[in-house]
Order: C-alpha cells, then sequence, then structure tokens
C-alpha cells in the first residue's frame, strides 16, 4: 500500500513526523507537505502564480516533497507526481495537527481540507489532529491512524474522510473513543488591536473555546471536552436534502 502524507503546519512539525513514522511500519509512506506553517488555509488552492517542489529526505518515507502551496496543493500536485513516477496512491492521510479540528472548525482547517482534497481525487483519506497547539502526546493519534489504515481502507470509499481527534493525554489517561458527529465549535473571541508603527492599525484575532453544557456525548466537541478521542466519518458534499424539494416552492426563478 502507498500513502500520501501531508498536513497544515509544516513539513517540520513535530505531527507529521510521528504519522510518518507510526504509518511506515504497515505502509510506503510518500510525503508532500507544506514548507512552512499554513494553519487555517482552509480548502484554498494556489492559481495565478508557480508552486515550488523540492525533494527532500524524510524519515520514513520513501520519497519526500517540500512544497511552497497549501495543503490541498500539497495533495493535488502530490499525486500527480507520484502518479508520473508510476506510484498510485492508495490512501491519503492528513496531519497529525497540532490543535484540534472540531465541530465548524473543519470548514476552516487546512488539515480536513487536505483530506478533502484526497478525496476529490478518489482517494479514502484520513485527517488526525491532536487537541492542542503545544502537543506531545501523539501515541494514540498514531495507533488509530494505523488502524483506521489497516482495517478501514478496505471498507472506506473515495466518498469518505475520516476525523480523528485525540486529547493531548498519556493513551493511558484518555478515556476511550467515541464514534462522533460533527458539532458547532464557538469561540470567545475577540480582535487584539496593535499600532504598526506607521499609522495603521493591525488586529490580531484571538479567542478561547465555548465550554458547553447539556449537549449529546455524540457530538465530536462534547466527547474531546469531556476526555474522550473522536471519530467523525465526513464527506464533501455539503447538500441540504431535506430543502432540495422545499425550495421549488420558492418561486425564487420569479
Amino acid at each position: 500500500m502507498n500513502i500520501l502524507v501531508t498536513n497544515d503546519d509544516g513539513i517540520d512539525a513535530a505531527g507529521i513526523s510521528s504519522l510518518v513514522k507510526a504509518l511506515s511500519q504497515t505502509a510506503e509512506v510518500y510525503v508532500c507537505a507544506p514548507h512552512t506553517q499554513r494553519s487555517a488555509a482552509g480548502h484554498g488552492i494556489t492559481v495565478g502564480k508557480p508552486i515550488e517542489v523540492e525533494e527532500t529526505a524524510f524519515d520514513g518515507a520513501a520519497k519526500a516533497f517540500s512544497i511552497t502551496g497549501t495543503p490541498a496543493d500539497c495533495v493535488k500536485i502530490g499525486t500527480k507526481i507520484l502518479s508520473q513516477q508510476k506510484i498510485k496512491v492508495d490512501m491519503v492521510f492528513s496531519g497529525i495537527n497540532l490543535g484540534g479540528n472540531l465541530g465548524t472548525d473543519t470548514l476552516y482547517s487546512g488539515t480536513v481540507s487536505a483530506a478533502i482534497e484526497g478525496s476529490l481525487c478518489g482517494i479514502p483519506s484520513v485527517a488526525v489532529s491532536v487537541n492542542s497547539h503545544e502537543a506531545t502526546h501523539f501515541e494514540l493519534a498514531c495507533e488509530l491512524a494505523v488502524n483506521a489504515c489497516k482495517n478501514g481502507f478496505q471498507k472506506m470509499d473515495a466518498r469518505t474522510v475520516l476525523n480523528i481527534n485525540t486529547p493531548d493525554l498519556p493513551k493511558e489517561e484518555i478515556k476511550g473513543v467515541k464514534y462522533t458527529r460533527l458539532g458547532a465549535r464557538e469561540y470567545k473571541e475577540f480582535f487584539r488591536p496593535k499600532e504598526n508603527g506607521n499609522g495603521k492599525t493591525q488586529y490580531w484575532y484571538e479567542g478561547n473555546p465555548v465550554i458547553y453544557e447539556g449537549l449529546p456525548d455524540d457530538i465530536d466537541v462534547i466527547s474531546m471536552q469531556d476526555g474522550y478521542a473522536s471519530i467523525t466519518p465526513l464527506q464533501y458534499d455539503m447538500t441540504n436534502y431535506t430543502l432540495v424539494d422545499e425550495i421549488k416552492t420558492w418561486r425564487l426563478e420569479g
């Protein structure tokens, strides 16, 4: 099996190194990752300017490429480069992200978007995250990723993206794994103003996650809040099927 691994924290991040090391025990791993930090890039792609690709050494990878594009670019161009070298990618893994990708945050996430790009390329894909921007505990995240490769591959189709999130705790301190659905991910957010010295004001986005009470425990955000890892199946089809017939009655066509 051939696996393409990418991320949004950059090719030198600790998370991708741990993921490649784990997956290389069960598959041939190829790395195509951003040359620098690209967090919260969403599903942006590069148009109107070139993408630079540099082959580099990466421990545990058969080949690795440092790419100046977005996480989605890395999957899109990575699969093409490997295909030209007669290497068929069987699965895409994105991560391990430093910071959770839960609920509505998945819409902003470069990590999840890279996995979705894999799905758009016709490849079953997995996004993996640890819920801390200073994460140090990758053990369970790696184990779940390897299990997704071993046990999920034959059952997944190209429309499926598994979104794995774990607490930043030693494996023995995590309460378990829950299979979940997306929830809301809200923040007590604000923009901190800062003068930049030339008469203009810069605004820096900051925020703290809202702590929820009384919500079902099958929501990914609640599972994480309660000390569990979560696995959520995602798809790129965002159609609201319950409204397809309803909107016909709105007579929007005049």
